[in-house]
């Protein structure tokens, strides 16, 4: 597969043919359609879906789990945001807490953070190593590669079990991310999520773009891609991932079941 470098992806980039009411008219669209494909999924109970979002501080994942609740039935949908592990999920494997949380049969689940985590920040700050509790032999340099083959073989068996997992980096600028920081600050109602640790993360921009970089290339496969979102702007950002959704999902030609017990 041919090797993605971020540095070489635009962050504002959208289509010139289009304006952005005619994007954002594009969106509904694929909301409505992604509506009753994951509607069908739920019915049929054969297949599953799981989001996958990552992306550096700010680069809006929140507010694309916001933008695709809109487009889905919360019955069927359920979102996981991964925070610091806690010292139980310390003391497991660092696929563990994310594997208990992937979805059931006609479920879908967004994974706000995820197990990459565990090859960009803590490939960035290696010193959160030491807290794993893992034997010391196992901390040589290539247990991030080795973490690399666990991620795609973990990713191969989810889908291999009926699992679509589809995976978005939210790519936005340095720039943009200083814009939206200095927005948090200005309203009361984004305030609570700035923290002063975003300002000490901003100054590993560079390591970030090149553990993305690298975790973008070592984990992008046939079964489970990457797909690299410019995200600087936020309706491009969710057109792009209401699309990639809607045909993704439409390649597995689901169907309702000829009959069934529902409750309704």
């Amino acid at each position: 597969m041919e090797k993605i470098e971020l540095s070489q992806i635009d962050p504002t980039f959208q289509s010139k043919s289009e304006t952005r009411e005619d994007v954002e008219s594009e969106t509904e669209k694929y909301l409505s359609r992604m509506f009753n494909l994951l509607y069908k999924m739920n019915a049929q109970s054969q297949w599953s879906l799981l989001i996958i979002l990552q992306g550096i501080d700010a680069s809006g994942k929140d507010g694309t789990v916001t933008h695709l609740f809109s487009g889905a039935n919360p019955q069927g949908m359920r979102v996981h945001s991964f925070k610091e592990p806690s010292k139980e999920e310390l003391m497991h494997d660092f696929l563990w807490r994310c594997h208990v949380e992937v979805p059931q049969r006609g479920e879908t689940v967004i994974f706000n953070r995820s197990y990459y985590e565990e090859v960009t920040t803590v490939k960035v700050h290696k010193d959160l190593l030491k807290s794993q509790n893992l034997p010391s032999k196992l901390l040589s340099k290539g247990i991030f590669e080795k973490r690399y083959q666990s991620i795609v073989d973990f990713e191969k068996l989810l889908v291999e079990s009926g699992t679509k997992v589809l995976k978005f980096f939210l790519h936005i600028s340095k720039k943009e991310q200083k814009k939206r920081f200095e927005e948090r600050l200005k309203n009361p109602e984004k305030k609570w999520k700035f923290s002063k640790g975003d300002l000490k993360e901003r100054k590993y921009w560079d390591e970030y773009m090149d553990v993305f970089t690298q975790m973008i290339n070592r984990t992008h496969s046939e079964h489970a891609p990457w797909y690299v979102i410019p995200a600087d702007k936020k309706w491009y950002r969710n057109y792009a991932v209401s699309k990639i959704i809607v045909d993704e999902l439409e390649s597995l030609k689901m169907s309702f079941p000829k009959s069934g017990k529902g409750d309704d």
